[in-house]
């Protein structure tokens, strides 16, 4: 169907373009599309767009029936586009990146916190951070509807340079100056010891005690692992056979409770334990090593308004005496 036509007249030659739409093109369809393509799944994609599977697939097939292409091969495996389906998907993208502009710059001018704030997070700071700040949100913004993913760093560039995140809490560290930064807090690591190890009558914990113990480390590519291991010079036990990877600092404190080796855990996580859970903590001997947590955002990214406000309230969740740097840390 074409819907509008343009004559542009020069002094050489006159020109007409032709603009086609489908007629019952929406913004709406384009959305689901652009979820099949990032889930391979029906299902999961109705899911994200708070859609039950049958409306979902329905609008699809309508939007193919006018468009006259297959935009999806299904199977009973996984979702896949086709060739042209590929190159429709890239464009709806970015009609909706668009369209959402309009509505943040019309939320940024009136300042308002509301509408929709999707925010990556790092798993080794979520859990002790989320219930600190979140709830504070939910209550006070009821129209703000906050979606929150963990993710490690390198997935939260990725999400963010595909627009599938707005900002972000992360750690400081290198390669950081093409986003915009709000600082948040400083948190020193804290060492998590077994009874049973020969470093629980320590007042506190030097790099050197620590190349004779079992360690129970996150796997690479953790910010929180990466830099202890560059900061305690632990190469040598990271090698060893006495050293264990997993995915989760929550595992390692049961394992260190039952008497198995040591661990690390962030500041905050120390908020959250029990009395007797307390006498396992140590600190590192002086300088204590300290990461900066940071929030990150695009700096094309228009609703500054709203990245201050969750800046501000991240702030006034953690205990004051991490707001600032002292001559005791070191920074890693």
């Amino acid at each position: 169907m074409i819907t509008f036509v343009t004559t542009k007249k020069t002094s050489e030659y006159s020109h007409t373009s032709i603009t086609y739409y489908p007629k019952d093109m929406t913004l709406q369809q384009l959305e689901y599309i652009v979820a099949v393509y990032q889930t391979r799944h029906f299902a999961k994609a109705a899911s994200n767009c708070g859609v039950t599977q049958p409306t979902l697939s329905m609008m699809i097939q309508k939007l193919e029936q006018e468009l006259d292409v297959k935009l999806f091969e299904r199977n009973s495996q996984q979702v896949l586009p086709t060739p042209i389906g590929k190159k429709v998907v890239e464009q709806a993208w970015k009609v909706l990146t668009r369209a959402k502009r309009i509505k943040e710059i019309i939320n940024e001018e009136r300042q308002s916190i509301e509408g929709s704030f999707r925010i990556g997070i790092l798993p080794t700071i979520a859990p002790y951070l989320l219930p600190r700040f979140f709830p504070k949100m939910v209550n006070e913004h009821p129209h703000l509807q906050l979606h929150i993913t963990e993710m490690k760093t390198t997935e939260i560039k990725r999400a963010l340079a595909h627009d599938l995140i707005d900002a972000a809490v992360v750690v400081r560290i290198e390669d950081l100056e093409q986003y915009a930064t709000l600082p948040l807090f400083f948190e020193q690591f804290m060492v998590y010891v077994s009874p049973e190890s020969s470093l629980f009558s320590n007042m506190n914990i030097k790099t050197s005690d620590l190349t004779t113990q079992s360690l129970w480390l996150l796997e690479e590519g953790h910010c929180f692992r990466d830099q202890l291991v560059k900061f305690c010079n632990i190469k040598t036990a990271t090698d060893s056979q006495s050293t264990y990877h997993l995915g989760s600092i929550e595992t390692f404190m049961r394992m260190v409770e039952s008497g198995q080796g040591i661990t690390f855990i962030p500041e905050l996580a120390v908020e959250q334990l029990t009395e007797k859970q307390r006498l396992l903590v140590r600190p590192f001997a002086l300088p204590i090593p300290t990461r900066e947590v940071v929030l990150i955002s695009n700096k094309s990214f228009i609703r500054t308004h709203l990245l201050n406000y969750l800046a501000d309230t991240i702030r006034t969740s953690v205990p004051p005496r991490m707001l600032s740097f002292n001559n005791t840390e070191q920074r890693v």
